[in-house]
């Protein structure tokens, strides 16, 4: 497959990567029919990059995600998962929902575990539920009030692993940028996955993280770039998430000054907001959701798009709603 290397590995990935958190019917649930359809939407948009995890909809993802590639060529396409939390069978479960935001019946229960024989009990189970033979990236998921085993215990299991093949490349995906710097400086990873933490509406990994993986040759999965949803419509209003949470209204006030920029230079919040995701050198790829086919084809349509002109991040600049030191689009950028 051709793409982009992740760190120092021979996996490649695609410029833009399909985040399958909905196929774990995330706040709401999909078909089957449905989750299918989608990831066939991105495979006919060019897309060739799938991150799924145990935690979403306590394996459904995974599952999903595995009988939608079973019928597509193993060599053209790249999967990650992650480690970190066992899926244990819940028989007291009695229909009970699954309160971490999944629409699914809670027939499992979440485990955190960054031991070794944690990660190699995590990957066993999803490489049955994905239907594969070998995981391309593996990450180290949400470590922040796990970091010492994640470091001493989980992360060794996985350079290990590495080593002998039987995982292409490894990482660690968080919210914290604090967190995925400190992996970045005391381990070999070959990628983080940093999730809403450098976005067109705030920039905090801008300052040590992205230099730091630039630095080392460690790519940066840019997740999250539509702040949980605030950013994918043009128009953005009370009610969308940030943060899986409502929207504050300071962080809705300033995601409203942001759209009016992107109204007055023909452009919308959506198009700029994946545009500017993917400009800093050190990002590999940028990982989007979708609830179904029809924003699949969207987000891959807005992806392969010309960026705005320069008029357009000059203005925000002068509003001050965009750091002057954030690298920007090329105007040649724009392929899945």
């Amino acid at each position: 497959m051709t793409g982009v290397r992740v760190g120092r590995s021979e996996v490649t990935v695609g410029r833009l990567g399909l985040g399958c958190a909905q196929l774990g019917n995330l706040y709401t649930p999909i078909g089957e029919a449905d989750a299918i359809a989608t990831v066939a939407a991105a495979w006919d948009s060019g897309i060739r990059y799938f991150d799924t995890a145990p935690h979403y909809g306590l394996g459904l993802s995974e599952r999903r995600l595995g009988d939608a590639l079973r019928a597509l060529p193993r060599p053209a396409y790249a999967v990650s998962t992650k480690v970190g939390r066992l899926l244990v069978p819940e028989r007291s479960g009695g229909g009970r929902r699954d309160p971490e935001g999944f629409d699914v019946v809670a027939d499992h229960r979440r485990v955190w575990d960054f031991t070794a024989d944690g990660v190699r009990r995590s990957l066993e189970a999803s490489l049955i539920r994905l239907g594969l033979d070998r995981i391309d990236l593996v990450l180290i998921h949400d470590p922040e009030d796990h970091q010492t085993p994640a470091l001493a215990q989980a992360y060794p299991a996985l350079h290990e692993l590495r080593a002998q093949g039987v995982v292409g490349a490894i990482g660690v995906g968080s919210k914290q940028w604090q967190v995925l710097h400190r992996f970045v400086t005391e381990t070999e990873v070959d990628a983080v996955m940093v999730a809403g933490r450098y976005t067109l509406l705030e920039q905090p990994a801008l300052d040590a993280l992205l230099p730091e993986c630039e630095q080392r040759g460690v790519s940066v999965f840019n997740a999250g770039v539509f702040n949980s949803g605030l950013l994918a419509v043009p128009r953005p209003h009370a009610g969308l998430p940030y943060e899986y949470a409502d929207v504050p209204p300071a962080v809705l006030d300033r995601a409203r000054a942001i759209a009016e920029v992107c109204e007055r230079h023909g452009t919308s919040l959506p198009a700029a907001a994946l545009a500017f995701a993917a400009a800093h050198p050190a990002v590999a790829a940028v990982v989007v959701g979708a609830h179904g086919p029809d924003q699949v084809r969207r987000n891959a349509a807005l992806s392969a798009a010309a960026p705005p002109a320069g008029e357009f991040w000059s203005e925000l600049v002068a509003e001050g709603l965009l750091r002057p030191d954030a690298p920007l689009p090329a105007p040649s950028v724009g392929a899945v």
